[in-house]
């Protein structure tokens, strides 16, 4: 790869800043220099001009089981690579490997698997969705695999995971469940509160042990009532928590994306695809852990029911959904905010290195056109 390169577009949003044009200076995988107008002197051919599209920072999926067929349950490197490789084609540049709940053995040989891809970068880390969630809001996970959390089966996961491991989702009502967060907390893993029966005070307790993100809002937890405000408020007026958002048509009523919105602003919003096997891919039959998988017309449902199993739309369309299509490429404060619930949220919920192509950061970039459809997509630069 050159070692420096100057790349100019009508608009590149980086830092924090929308510039119109702007560019950006890409020195040994880098961003070294961004900004508006014109570009510093070209150093010639290694140059790039982009012309009238719109250069974002990649995306980051902090939440995210499979695609292009393959699943990372499935337990294999090469299909794990298949997954990094169908998303990052939608411009995810950075994303977790999300396990659904499985017994304690073939989990831990999971994790095992997996821990590799992290230390080489391939994975941004491993997320435990399960095996510790209420019985009662377990959407598609295999019911005979959950369970409450124990102590020595956390500390053999992690050892398992090299460090790997950068989140799980626990339900905190769960016998235990706040040992295990303080456990997990201590160990430097991120906490996320997700299906869950939990009421409005066991949630502000788990806050208070830890947990910092909510996993995907709404889905498989309390709903929110009158009397018993449950997980939603509790985990929404918590000013140091990250909650996650499916905004694909399926898993959340648009209504609901703009009232979060309004409720807690988006900086701490991330939007997550949840996605299975069948994310860039047709219709058909594929599975989801232990489970058999339906999906028709792009929901997926655990066969036979009317449980959603995940999603199957990757973080471009999320991105498209928060800047409210075409129209948001020319409001650079919802083209900001759209940026943010994409890239620099989740990287921030995950405690990853800043996320936003300023100076110092990876040049990882997604270079959309002005329908907002993905062109390009460069990894360090590249």
């Amino acid at each position: 790869m050159t070692e420096r390169r100057v790349l100019t577009a009508a608009v590149v949003v980086a830092g924090g800043t929308v510039h119109r044009p702007g560019w950006l200076v890409v020195e040994h995988g880098l961003v070294s220099a961004a900004g508006s107008g014109t570009p510093p002197a070209s150093v010639g051919p290694a140059d790039v001009v982009l012309g009238d599209v719109v250069v974002v920072p990649g995306f980051v999926d902090m939440h995210v089981h499979g695609g292009g067929g393959a699943t990372f349950t499935d337990g294999t490197v090469e299909a794990a690579r298949t997954v990094v490789s169908a998303h990052r084609a939608h411009g995810t540049t950075r994303l977790v490997a999300s396990l659904v709940s499985a017994h304690p053995d073939p989990l831990r040989e999971q994790v095992a698997t997996l821990a590799g891809l992290v230390e080489s970068g391939e994975l941004a880390g491993i997320h435990l969705e399960g095996p510790w969630l209420s019985p009662t809001r377990i959407g598609a996970h295999d019911p005979a695999t959950v369970r409450p959390p124990d102590a020595d089966e956390i500390h053999s996961l992690l050892d398992a995971g090299r460090g790997g491991i950068a989140m799980v989702t626990i339900a905190p009502e769960l016998p235990g469940g706040l040992a295990a967060v303080e456990q997990l907390r201590e160990a430097g893993v991120v906490v996320a509160v997700g299906h869950t029966e939990a009421s409005y005070d066991q949630v502000r307790a788990a806050i208070a042990a830890g947990a910092t993100v909510g996993t995907h809002l709404f889905n498989a937890m309390r709903p929110i009532m009158h009397r018993e405000p449950g997980p939603v408020v509790a985990l929404a007026e918590a000013p140091g928590v990250v909650v996650e958002l499916i905004v694909d048509g399926v898993h959340l009523h648009p209504a609901m994306y703009d009232q979060v919105r309004r409720w807690v602003g988006p900086s701490r919003i991330a939007l997550v695809t949840d996605a299975m096997a069948a994310a860039g891919m047709a219709d058909g039959a594929y599975t989801l852990g232990s489970l058999d998988v339906t999906v028709e017309g792009g929901q997926a449902r655990v066969a036979g029911t009317d449980t959603i199993a995940g999603g199957t739309a990757t973080t471009d369309q999320l991105f498209r959904a928060a800047a409210g299509g075409p129209d948001g490429v020319d409001d650079d404060e919802i083209l900001l905010q759209a940026v943010e619930q994409t890239s620099v949220v989740p990287a921030r919920a995950l405690r990853l290195p800043r996320h936003d192509l300023a100076p110092g950061t990876p040049a990882d970039l997604v270079v959309l056109d002005r329908d907002l459809q993905v062109r390009r997509v460069l990894v360090r630069g590249a």
